[in-house]
């Protein structure tokens, strides 16, 4: 530190103010403690030039410059200050920072000027070709489809609409009690009670039977004795009370028709528009049987169903009415039924079976054989007659006695054998069953297979049962349409 002004005047310098604001071009360094630089009135005016790599966003380098410039303020400008300047700073113009982006004319490529690379056109060609080729395939893929879609000519068999009632030439009230093979509680009767046409509709309804004839002991339903028993079988035709061992006379009532002597049909097709019905431990079923046992006994000439249900609601694990199923039952004999390689479920979306009426369809040809709800778009069970069945069920070479198996359809030379027959329609409400079709211990099942008492059981629970079966428990047949194939 030095107190002659004559040194300082002589030595002093012009510096550049360090200023922050846009316009200057970089902070540069000061020569004293204050943010103000300061010179005698007799300052050199050459100052030493700045070093330019002290650079900003907006200039190249700072230059002190000795000229007045309008940015200058006088000392009494800056409150509290005693000291005055001697030279004002100045600023340079800013730089190119914010210089044009446009791209000259004579920089722009045009490589559609060059010379072409003579392989660009496989970039094109090869892309283009594989699509051709695709479509192709597409189309003559779908061509061929077409070509194997068989279009059958159909020819009306049974066109019914009830209008004439139900028509005892063409329906066949099937009356017996002995289960059906099955263990089923019904007995299935000739009377209005249980099927009637009502509404221009085919209702089939079950009912309880008559209270004092289940329970009383020794009673005695001999439908042989009454001339109305549709089977040979006595097992099928009487029933009794025994209080001691615990069996009854079949609970309830309900019924089943066919068509065996009205109308069957040999390939073809059969639509049965109808509304299932809704409540425990019911099953509703729309299914074919052949008229003939040509192959045997069941199942070796084939069954076919097309739609089985439950009338328990949605929540049951096995389905409720909001699903059905179809099979096809086919097999040297009951021990090795096959139906579980051609069993296939479908649920109702967003509804029941019981809610509204459904189309149920069948197609069957000597190829193939599917069933439908609604459209045949929509199938539920398809089956492909491309090997032989017995082939495609993988028997056993033996029964549970040891004697050997032999092939009943061998003779035929056909491979849809035993569905090569004439088969007949068949529209029921069955009530239970001992067979597993309602598994034990599930959703309070009131019986318990093979126990020999499951009547009674069943009928002593009939105050939780019946209430369910009061608003929709009878399926109600619209109207039932049989084709056969004849072209």
């Amino acid at each position: 530190m030095s107190s002659s002004g004559g040194e300082a005047s002589a030595s002093a310098q012009v510096v550049a103010i360090e200023d922050r604001s846009p316009f200057t071009d970089s902070n540069t360094p000061v020569a004293a403690a204050t943010p103000y630089a300061t010179a005698s009135a007799s300052a050199s005016a050459s100052a030493p030039v700045l070093s330019a790599e002290d650079t900003s966003p907006f200039a190249d380098a700072i230059i002190p410059v000795t000229g007045a410039t309008p940015y200058a303020s006088a000392p009494a400008s800056i409150p509290g200050s005693t000291t005055g300047f001697s030279a004002q700073p100045s600023l340079r113009a800013p730089g190119r920072y914010f210089h044009s982006r446009r791209v000259k004319n004579k920089e722009i490529p045009k490589p559609w000027l060059g010379k072409k690379d003579p392989r660009e056109k496989w970039v094109t060609i090869i892309p283009c070709t594989g699509l051709f080729i695709g479509l192709a395939i597409c189309a003559i893929l779908i061509w061929t489809g077409l070509r194997t879609v068989v279009n059958h000519k159909y020819c009306p068999v049974l066109m019914e609409d009830w209008s004439k009632g139900l028509d005892e030439n063409i329906w066949t009230r099937e009356v017996q009690l002995g289960g059906f093979g099955n263990g089923q509680f019904e007995y299935t009767t000739n009377e209005e009670e249980n099927a009637f046409v009502q509404g221009g509709a085919l209702h089939i309804k079950p009912t309880l039977n008559d209270e004092n004839l289940v329970n009383t002991n020794g009673a005695i339903l001999n439908l042989t004795k009454m001339g109305i028993c549709t089977s040979n079988h006595w097992s099928d035709c009487v029933a009794s009370t025994n209080t001691t061992n615990g069996t009854i006379i079949n609970p309830v009532k309900s019924a089943r028709l066919n068509t065996r002597k009205g109308a069957s049909i040999t390939y073809g097709r059969v639509e049965v528009k109808a509304k299932l019905p809704a409540g425990q431990w019911l099953w509703p079923a729309i299914w074919l049987m052949p008229v003939n046992e040509t192959y045997g006994p069941w199942p070796a000439s084939g069954e076919i169903d097309m739609v089985e249900s439950r009338g328990n609601n949605r929540t049951y694990p096995q389905g409720g009415d909001d699903i059905i199923s179809s099979a096809l039952h086919w097999g040297p004999d009951a021990a090795n039924d096959a139906w579980w390689r051609t069993n296939v479920k479908r649920q109702a979306l967003h509804t029941t079976y019981a809610d509204t009426y459904h189309t149920f369809g069948l197609e069957w040809s000597k190829n193939y054989l599917f069933t439908y709800v609604n459209s045949r778009l929509l199938q539920v069970l398809y089956t492909n007659f491309d090997e032989r069945l017995w082939d495609r069920g993988n028997f056993p070479l033996t029964n549970a006695n040891g004697t050997r198996y032999i092939d009943p359809w061998a003779t035929t030379g056909r491979k849809n054998t035993p569905f090569d027959q004439p088969f007949y329609l068949i529209l029921n409400v069955a009530v239970g069953a001992t067979n597993g079709w309602f598994e034990n211990g599930v959703q309070g099942k009131p019986w318990v297979d093979g126990s020999n008492t499951e009547l009674k059981d069943f009928w002593d629970k009939r105050s939780e049962w019946y209430p369910t079966w009061q608003k929709n428990g009878e399926m109600i047949v619209q109207s039932v349409k049989m084709w056969q194939q004849c072209g």
